[in-house]
């Protein structure tokens, strides 16, 4: 089983770096959580929320967060419209529903042959 982190959406924010005070990197990601098995793949409703700077390259945690930016993040989680949660069944677990499907059904099959 393996978990990952898909990019959702991305929004470019024109409040100051609180590294650099440059108006023009900083970027909010939006990632939601994904996990794949041999079986299925399902989307959950994780949703991890990430601010960096590309100006110089630094991530910006919550706790060096202006009041600005803290507004702003918190609007822009509002408008956030995330995928759909959903599981997928691969191929293999089709595989594995259709045998297991056809061994009961031989097996009442024969159960009520034998009974006649």
């Amino acid at each position: 089983m393996s978990e990952k982190l898909i990019k959702v959406k991305e929004v470019a924010l024109k409040n100051n770096c609180p590294e650099c005070y440059s108006t023009e990197g900083l970027r909010l990601i939006f990632k939601q959580k994904i996990i794949v098995t041999k079986f299925y793949k399902s989307i959950t409703a994780d949703i991890l929320y990430e601010l960096g700077c590309e100006k110089c390259n630094s991530v910006i945690y919550p706790v060096e967060w202006t009041d600005d930016i803290d507004r702003v993040v918190d609007y822009q989680k509002k408008a956030f419209t995330p995928k759909k949660t959903s599981t997928y069944l691969k191929k293999l677990s089709w595989i594995v529903i259709v045998s297991v499907t056809l061994v009961i059904a031989a097996i009442v099959f024969t159960i009520l042959y034998n009974q006649l």
